[in-house]
């Protein structure tokens, strides 16, 4: 039931952003940050990792998918995959040195590997474009043998095939974290010497739920290079692993449609105060600080209480109605 009730939300959430955004890309952009949030939740919320190396999987998604395009002239879909599988590669990577150390060192070590990947992608120029980043990324359609079967020729297009993509990966994620696999990450997180002591090959666990985190975040950034035309160096920056993490908070950790919460305000917050004021970064950080001192649940947190208020008090009414009828 509360599988189905997540799902819900997230289906409602993409069906609805057409209808109140005017932009289609800021709806296109709201659901790709989403997708990079259910990696980074996959890891604190169900994992109790707390990785600074998401960027590198987000830049990594990026470039992969602008080299795959522009001098490969690879198909779209395939194109996507491989940048898939090139960022759950990198995870794999990371993660098996990573996941070594626990706590502090654990994200002094991803730190290490994020700031690594950013001047290793700004040092070499040929693959990556430098500073400059690859430019003139195309928005191919979704064809098979020479059929279009979906046209990204305008935003909202676009925000089509990204809203099927987040379904896709939301559904699947879903049943991960619902799954056996799902709730021995939970017992990992909570305790994690009681998991390995009852048997549970921990470091296994945790480094495949860091390569499926991996994967999906460089899912996020490869759409995001098609979406923009341009896989910018900013991609792989350390600003952008901050910037995940601070969504999974917002939302909520150990909960996906938190994630899509998060995402959603973040992003909305963040197009609305900079109309306000250029320096619009500051509002932004007061903003986070009340929300982390009246919130720590997070904003699914202040959902859930709205929820159990309205049903202790429906439930009240309605023991009240039937006493009230028993008496008469």
């Amino acid at each position: 039931m509360r599988r189905n009730l997540d799902i819900a939300i997230a289906l409602v959430v993409v069906l609805a952003l057409p209808l109140f955004l005017k932009s289609g890309s800021l709806a296109s952009e709201v659901l790709i940050y989403a997708l990079a949030v259910l990696g980074c939740n996959l890891l604190l919320g169900y994992t109790g990792l707390l990785s600074f190396g998401q960027g590198i999987f987000f830049g990594l998604g990026s470039y992969a998918i602008g080299l795959l395009l522009t001098r490969a002239a690879m198909p779209m879909p395939i194109a996507l995959v491989a940048a898939v599988l090139i960022g759950g590669l990198a995870a794999g990577l990371v993660g098996f040195v990573s996941i070594r150390q626990k706590g502090t060192y654990f994200v002094m070590l991803t730190l290490a590997f994020a700031q690594m990947f950013y001047f290793l992608a700004y040092t070499a120029t040929p693959l990556t474009g430098g500073d400059n980043g690859l430019l003139n990324i195309p928005r191919p359609p979704v064809s098979v043998l020479g059929a279009i079967l979906w046209d990204n020729n305008s935003p909202w297009r676009f925000y089509g095939m990204v809203g099927s993509i987040f379904m896709l990966v939301f559904v699947a994620l879903h049943r991960v974290s619902t799954s056996i696999f799902g709730r021995t990450l939970l017992a990992i997180r909570d305790n994690e010497d009681r998991a390995g002591a009852i048997g549970y090959n921990v470091q296994r666990f945790k480094l495949l739920a860091f390569v499926l985190s991996g994967a999906v975040t460089a899912l996020a950034g490869a759409l995001n290079a098609m979406m923009t035309g341009v896989a910018p160096l900013a991609n792989a920056e350390f600003h952008v692993s901050e910037m995940i993490l601070v969504m999974t908070v917002i939302g909520g950790v150990g909960n996906l449609a938190a994630s899509l919460i998060g995402a959603l305000f973040y992003m909305l917050a963040a197009d609305w105060l900079s109309t306000l004021w250029p320096r619009w970064l500051m509002l932004l950080g007061l903003l986070l600080v009340v929300i982390s001192l009246g919130m720590q649940r997070g904003l699914w947190g202040l959902v859930e209480d709205a929820v159990h208020t309205l049903s202790a008090r429906f439930k009240g009414d309605s023991d009240a109605d039937q006493a009230r009828e028993k008496r008469a």
